[in-house]
Parts: structure tokens; sequence; C-alpha cells
């Protein structure tokens, strides 16, 4: 697999190139840049090779169609969420079940697989933070996102936000612990 030419461009400013002028180039800079973790999302759930490629495919038309319907802030979480839900409709269309009854079923497979049950938990506790991520105040969220899931520096969270260094430092500090304690708010619920 070839380097990316445009690795030096963020997602969010790839979106925004996308939002201020419409050219599907971006977006299909964005989509390359996803195309396995994609795969990986609906081979997952599939368990089908074929079937994962052809929901890929499926997905890349969602984002093209409905992308511009929406203010996507952040690219990578909303495509996985796009490719999961696909995967979960597919897969109640073809046994006529409910997403949850699969997610149940998925649950307890998993847990007849000890080598699946570490991954499950593990995704049930991204998707976890995902929910308590958007609970955040606006700057904790951003600052968070940027240095754990963009891998920023906190001097380019600084300039890319307008943030002083010793507020980005806090808004990093201040939403990890806050993050942690609404995940377990929110574990002890269930």
């Amino acid at each position: 697999m070839k380097p990316d030419p445009n690795s030096h461009i963020s997602d969010q400013q790839l979106l925004a190139y996308f939002y201020s002028s419409r050219d599907n180039h971006w977006l299909g800079i964005l989509l390359q840049r996803y195309t396995l973790l994609l795969l990986g999302v609906c081979m997952k759930y599939l368990k089908n090779e074929e079937e994962a490629k052809d929901c890929v495919q499926q997905v890349f038309l969602k984002a093209i169609t409905e992308l511009h319907k929406y203010k996507v802030e952040y690219f990578k979480s909303w495509l996985y969420m796009v490719a999961k839900n696909h995967c979960l409709m597919k897969l109640r269309d073809k046994q006529g079940r409910t997403p949850a009854e699969i997610k149940e079923e998925m649950t307890i497979a998993g847990e007849e697989d000890a080598g699946q049950a570490p991954h499950l938990e593990k995704d049930r506790q991204l998707e976890l933070m995902e929910v308590c991520l958007q609970e955040l105040n606006k700057e904790q969220k951003q600052c968070v996102t940027l240095f754990y899931l963009e891998k920023r520096s906190y001097n380019e969270i600084a300039d890319q936000t307008g943030f002083s260094l010793m507020q980005v430092k806090s808004y990093i500090q201040n939403g990890k612990r806050n993050l942690k304690i609404l995940m377990e708010r929110k574990l002890n619920q269930f």
C-alpha cells in the first residue's frame, strides 16, 4: 500500500474543503483513508468478506449522498457509526431481528468464545466513551479529541483552537477526569 500523499491534511481540513466546495474529491481522500477501518468493522459484524466489501461500497455511497446534509466534526467516528448501523440493519433484514437482539446474541456468542470477549468489551467501552465524550463541555471535548484521537501536540491544539497552552493542558486534564467519571457512572447504571 503506497503512502497517502495527502497525509499532511487533517480530516477536519478535508471536511472543510468538502463543505465549502462540495467537491467529492476531498470526500474521496477521506474515504480512502478509512477503507480498511470500514472493512474491519463490516467483517466484525457480517463475518463474510464479500458481504463486507459490498457493505463498504454501500457505506461509501451513503457518505457521498448524506454527508452534505450534516455538519460532521469527527469524520472517523461518524463513518464508524454509519458502517456499524448499516451492518446491524443488514443483519436485521437478513434475520428479521432488531439490532438489540443481534447485539445481545453477539455478546452471548462472545462470552462462549473467550477469545472474542475482550474485543466485545473493548468495543462496548469505546461506544460508551463516544457517548460520554459528547457530554463534555465544548472546550474539553475539542481538546480531548484532538489530543487523544487525533494525536495532536499541546502546541498544535493551542494553535488550532486559539486557547493558551495552560488552557489546553487544563481542558485535557479536566476532560479526561470528567470522561472517566461519566463512563463509570454509566457503567454502574447497567
